[in-house]
């Protein structure tokens, strides 16, 4: 990924993201896992920013992303709960259960950059070992 323009900016931002599911429980495989993947890529088109890695373990998320300036970090991920969990809930209606409180996403996240202590590569190296990671267990 190199540098990207907007009409009015031209910019390489990319932010790495960590989140999970409230209870932190284990609720990401298969099925919902698959289809939590898609939403993240139908979401990047929307609101125009890149996906650059992803990964979806059982208890949490990892997306690495290059993202346009009119968008904040607090921004792209408020977007990307809030469509995530209404999406996964339509379509996986038994989480309710499962997640009785209402709510998807447990309240908080990581975000980090790239950038000279941490570069493009080791952000992609490191979510690519999480499936590897959690299925080893």
């Amino acid at each position: 990924m190199g540098i990207d323009r907007t009409p009015h900016a031209v910019y390489h931002i990319q932010y790495h993201f960590v989140w999970r599911p409230k209870y932190r429980n284990g609720l990401l495989t298969s099925a919902r896992r698959a289809y939590l993947l898609y939403l993240l890529r139908r979401i990047a088109r929307e609101y125009d920013f890149k996906v650059v890695e992803v990964e979806v373990v059982p208890d949490h998320v990892h997306l690495f992303v290059s993202g346009p300036p009119r968008y904040s970090p607090a921004r792209l991920m408020q977007v990307i709960k809030s469509i995530t969990a209404r999406e996964m809930f339509k379509k996986f209606p038994e989480l309710r259960r499962a997640l009785w409180a209402g709510e998807f996403w447990g309240p908080g996240y990581y975000v980090g950059t790239a950038g000279d202590d941490v570069t493009t590569d080791m952000i992609k190296r490191y979510i690519r070992q999480q499936l590897d990671d959690t299925t080893a267990v």
